[in-house]
């Protein structure tokens, strides 16, 4: 029996039965995959639409057997590309509320922002498992955000030369200026041969408040657990006190838990309407000295409150010194989907409105303190 062309294999997994004329049955493992993804794709409603024929039979695949399969027969980028499917597009939400599939399943964000909207459905058992999954994306987003926001505070660059080649501290455009003479215009080519570079040096820091305005809508899920992350890695720094406050059409201080993120975002509730007029006008209540804060507002700007008080509110702090910013994303793609007139209206008023990384949030606070 002639052994199956991998390649013909791949292209069935891709192009269906349809496609057995040409590419041949599938066999062995790659059987096993087309029965896994069948399982969920076969979902999907537009394969109707586009007459794509399901597999033969009712699948007797489980969720749990559905994980465990792929989790052998898929590598790990497949898996979470899978799983992530399965939660967001398909919304499977055994995957998250069953406690021998939360037992199985690799932790990663996406399973953390499906357990943040759906932990008002477990029971206590599902619960504790569930935390297992917040605890270690927790932990990981920490480790590598906590290396910003050290980067960001340990010293500003200056405009004087230094020795020192550190990529990070490349002056760009005085290494341009510098080697525009080794200019090749028939090969359109710029040689470097004198890279320059600028010194860092420590900041004396005074004190400042950085107060965090985080929309807990759905929608927001991402951003509200960078927040409380990034949040967490600010606390404590010299000459910064930092407050995190949570709303949707409530307003709730929860300055007193960003030490312990994990147990923060298990209270957090996703969902539900916005106020943002009335966040604002609470973070404007808590500052202390205007002329050394920040608030940071981070919402889509759908609002449901009174956007004329909202803007009235921003033009006010801004008027008296504070650095307003909206940030329609706070995580690590900052890829927004925001109502542009409102934020526009901020704009306006004085607000940065835009998008950022936590790494690029720190660095603002840091530069503003320098």
């Amino acid at each position: 029996m002639t052994a199956p062309d991998p390649g013909l294999q791949r292209w069935r997994l891709i192009l269906g039965e349809q496609a057995e004329a040409c590419t041949g049955a599938p066999q062995g493992d790659a059987l096993a995959r087309d029965a896994a993804l069948e399982w969920l794709y076969g979902r999907d409603p537009e394969r109707a639409k586009r007459d794509v024929r399901a597999g033969s039979g009712p699948s007797r695949l489980t969720t749990f057997d559905w994980l465990d399969d792929i989790h052998r027969l898929f590598p790990k980028e497949t898996i979470e590309r899978l799983e992530r499917d399965a939660v967001e597009r398909f919304e499977i939400l055994e995957v998250v509320t069953d406690p021998a599939v939360l037992e199985r399943v690799e932790p990663n964000a996406t399973l953390l922002r499906a357990v943040l909207r759906t932990k008002h459905l477990m029971n206590p058992q599902v619960l504790a498992l569930a935390r297992r999954i917040v605890a270690a994306v927790v932990e990981e987003l920490t480790r590598r955000l906590a290396k910003d926001v050290r980067r960001s505070f340990t010293g500003v660059r200056s405009r004087r030369p230094s020795s020192f080649r550190r990529a990070a501290d490349l002056d760009f455009h005085g290494t341009i200026r510098a080697n525009l003479v080794h200019y090749q215009p028939d090969q359109r080519r710029l040689y470097i041969e004198r890279p320059r570079f600028t010194s860092r040096t420590r900041r004396h820091i005074d004190q400042w408040q950085l107060v965090l305005v985080v929309d807990q809508s759905g929608s927001m899920a991402g951003s509200v657990i960078h927040s409380a992350i990034t949040a967490a890695c600010l606390w404590g720094l010299p000459g910064l006190r930092t407050h995190l406050v949570a709303f949707d059409t409530a307003v709730v201080d929860l300055t007193a838990e960003v030490s312990d993120p994990v147990e923060l975002l298990m209270k957090v509730q996703l969902g539900g309407g916005t106020d943002i007029a009335k966040a604002v006008g609470y973070a404007a209540s808590v500052v202390v000295d205007p002329r050394r804060a920040i608030v940071a507002v981070i919402t889509d700007f759908y609002e449901n409150g009174d956007e004329d008080r909202l803007v009235a509110t921003v033009r006010e702090l801004v008027q008296q010194g504070t650095r307003v910013l909206g940030l329609a994303a706070l995580d690590e793609e900052a890829n927004p989907d925001y109502d542009r007139t409102l934020a526009q209206r901020l704009a306006d008023a004085g607000a940065h409105v835009g998008a950022m990384t936590p790494g690029q949030l720190a660095t603002f606070v840091a530069e503003r303190m320098g």
